[in-house]
């Protein structure tokens, strides 16, 4: 009797931690391949080697960038209607190059102007269509401008 009231006191312990196991699982990084490497979304634990900054104003912007309304006409497409699975994404290696949205933009940061329904669509240097779940149109175009625009580094190891 004693193991049977020390198994079912244990039991939401144990549900708890598998619940909390597959809810704060971290998701791959959403990145883009740039030949054997790849530049990816700074989080926190990585410094970003590039920052980007968006703009409401197309006559500051020093990239344009267009939503597409269709996959064909677009220079990144970015569909996720299938589950996520653990090996999805891209390697992680010293040669990753990280991009990130910046709070605080720097003077010589990308400034982006995210064109949407059309406007400025012929004006754009690239054009993107997404459609997730987990990753923003906003992210999509930091994503591109950084696989376009980071300075590629060589890392010693000393």
């Amino acid at each position: 009797m004693l193991r049977f009231k020390v198994l079912v006191s244990a039991a939401p312990l144990i549900a708890a931690a598998v619940f909390a196991r597959l809810e704060w699982a971290p998701s791959p990084q959403p990145c883009i391949a740039v030949g054997a490497d790849a530049v990816a979304l700074g989080s926190t634990p990585f410094p970003a080697d590039l920052h980007v900054d968006f703009t409401d104003d197309p006559a500051l912007a020093t990239v344009r960038v267009a939503v597409s309304d269709s996959p064909e006409t677009a220079d990144l497409v970015v569909v996720d209607d299938g589950p996520v699975k653990e090996h999805q994404g891209c390697a992680m290696s010293a040669t990753t190059g990280f991009v990130a949205i910046a709070a605080d933009p720097r003077p010589d940061a990308p400034l982006i102007y995210l064109a949407r329904d059309g406007e400025g669509d012929r004006r754009a240097d690239y054009r993107i269509f997404v459609r997730s779940s987990r990753l923003t149109a906003r992210e999509a175009a930091a994503l591109l401008v950084g696989a376009r625009h980071a300075p590629s580094q060589s890392h010693a190891v000393l």
